[in-house]
């Protein structure tokens, strides 16, 4: 999403100014000109002498095409100069990786990104009691974006995870999203196909190199269930100083909603999706000031149409709710996020479901974090691609703020973590990151650990 948005009209004037005086203006040329009186082929030339040059078909054709091309820049509303993919800049909400191919003239694009993360465990947990938790490294994702540009029009953009190293030990291949695109003009285009339900700050850009932290925020984990994609068909696009998105979307599935991670595995996927009652999604962002990406989203649809009770299917409208903000000045680096999620008719739900005690689905689920970060290097060398960025993260998640009558919360779902580490940039496409997280809960479950990450982006 764009921060420069002011001033669109009078930066295409000087763009068009500046291309039809080229078209007027003799070509400069790294050859020896022609003589006098002679073509570049060197056939006798009508032209009077002193003249001006005209520049030929091809010429014309290419300065055309360069000025079309920033017409199409502005139109997508592009936020990064240059060469594109600088591990913090994307267009149309999406991450640096993933918009590659909206920058191309046409044809295919590949891009992509991937992590690995080494998590190192305490071997007790705050209570004193044995943790159980071994070490693990684990090649989490291996992401390709592949695309293709019809024409200036139509877009198609795809990304396809390979999770955990192999599908014989526990991995996953899976279509994260695949949009068809008609880019139609700045405030509104069209999007069909598998789309991000654009939710808080991870879901849509979640490449590693793009946020700080070794592991993804449990509130876009375990209330924003990021990755979280389905099939769906909408609208997107920007007005004055704002972007929005606007989706029908597939719903998600109460059978699979459980007390420790909520609503996150009854994510669908786009795989044969259940679709008797669809859901509707949106986003507003505020992208006019330089810097600043601060808005709301929400999700809201039945998601029990699986679910038999005694009575009849069970509605579970599920409703999510986020706050989100991201602020960058300088080395300055502030995020934060707020969700919360609602399902109705609980009871049902358990009953029909088996569920008793306090494995209750949560009727209310929240989480919130805030980050802080301040790279270092630029202070002491200016314009180096390097940077080093100390941050700090605190965060509280509760899958189960609220239960219904007759059942109970399990205190082991109202988290609290601290994070606090380093994230180095050796470019700004590659980053290393380590950091050590403080977990309490209020069961007295919880175990600290350690984390080392590797993250890169193409």
């Amino acid at each position: 999403m764009s921060s420069k948005r002011g001033g669109a009209l009078p930066r295409v004037t000087c763009v068009s100014i500046l291309a039809l005086g080229a078209l007027v203006a003799p070509p400069v040329r790294a050859q020896e000109a022609p003589a006098a009186g002679q073509r570049k082929d060197g056939t006798a030339s009508t032209a009077a002498p002193g003249a001006a040059a005209v520049p030929d078909n091809e010429e014309l054709a290419r300065r055309i095409e360069v000025l079309a091309r920033e017409l199409e820049a502005r139109k997508l509303g592009e936020v990064a100069d240059g060469e594109p993919g600088d591990g913090s800049k994307g267009l149309l909400g999406l991450g640096p990786a993933a918009s590659k191919v909206y920058r191309k003239a046409s044809g295919l694009s590949v891009g992509g990104y991937g992590e690995t993360l080494y998590q190192a465990f305490d071997g007790t947990r705050e209570d004193g009691a044995a943790s159980g938790r071994a070490n693990t490294w684990d090649d989490l994702r291996a992401v390709l974006y592949v695309g293709w540009k019809f024409d200036r029009t139509f877009v198609l953009n795809t990304e396809i995870e390979y999770e955990h190293a192999s599908t014989e030990g526990g991995g996953a291949v899976s279509v994260e999203f695949a949009t068809l695109d008609a880019l139609l003009r700045r405030e509104v285009n069209l999007r069909a196909g598998l789309v991000l339900v654009p939710m808080g700050l991870i879901n849509e850009i979640h490449e590693p190199p793009t946020y700080l932290g070794a592991r993804r925020p449990d509130t876009e984990r375990r209330i924003i269930p990021a990755t979280w994609s389905g099939n769906g068909v909408g609208v997107f696009g920007e007005a004055g100083p704002v972007a929005y998105k606007l989706y029908v979307v597939e719903g998600l599935d109460a059978s699979k909603f459980t007390a420790e991670d909520g609503i996150r595995e009854g994510r669908q996927g786009g795989s044969e999706a259940l679709a008797d009652h669809l859901a509707v999604t949106g986003r507003l962002d505020l992208v006019s000031v330089p810097g600043l990406v601060a808005g709301a989203a929400f999700f809201s649809g039945r998601s029990g149409a699986s679910v038999q009770g005694p009575s009849g299917a069970v509605g579970a409208r599920t409703t999510v709710l986020d706050v989100h903000a991201d602020y960058r000045l300088r080395g300055l680096w502030l995020r934060g996020v707020w969700a919360r999620t609602r399902v109705s008719e609980v009871a049902r739900l358990n009953e029909a479901l088996g569920l008793t005690g306090t494995d209750s689905i949560g009727e209310t689920q929240e989480g919130w974090y805030v980050t802080a970060g301040y790279e270092l290097l630029g202070l002491f060398r200016p314009g180096t691609s390097l940077a080093l960025t100390p941050f700090v993260r605190y965060e509280r998640t509760d899958t189960q703020r609220a239960v219904p009558a007759g059942w109970e919360r399990d205190g082991a779902n109202d988290r609290k973590v601290w994070t606090i580490g380093l994230d180095f940039k050796p470019i700004p496409r590659i980053s290393l990151k380590l950091d050590y997280q403080d977990e309490t809960t209020a069961a007295r479950t919880g175990v600290p650990q350690w984390n080392v990450a590797l993250g890169y982006l193409f």
